[in-house]
């Protein structure tokens, strides 16, 4: 059975950061690309960034530069290092990845970034 979970997110002011975690079981994590979304009250869920197996890391253009996606294969854990933040980073954040036809999401963890 595989199961995500996500952890580390919090309240934070502006300018500050977070680091989140997302622990993985039931996969061969080094196998597998892994992505983070994130979803705002009343949005659709959105791209964030992802990291596919040989590394390679891709972001949405609003948090290049201030997000960095990671992974420890060792630990079975994706990481999102969060710099920088502003308050229209506050979502829900979710890590999610794929194994053929079927997908797998974490519950998420709340980031919320205010004064």
């Amino acid at each position: 059975q595989v199961q995500l979970v996500e952890s580390g997110g919090g309240l934070v002011q502006p300018g500050g950061s977070l680091r989140l975690s997302c622990a993985a079981s039931g996969i061969d994590f080094s196998r597998h690309g892994m992505t983070w979304y994130r979803q705002a009250p009343g949005n659709q869920r959105e791209f964030v960034a992802f990291i596919n197996n040989d590394g390679r890391t891709g972001y949405r253009d609003s948090v290049k530069g201030r997000f960095t996606i990671a992974r420890d294969n060792a630990k079975n854990t994706l990481y999102l290092q969060m710099d920088s933040l502003k308050p229209e980073d506050t979502a829900v954040y979710y890590c999610y990845t794929n194994r053929g036809p079927n997908d797998y999401w974490g519950r998420g963890t709340q980031v919320t970034v205010s004064s």
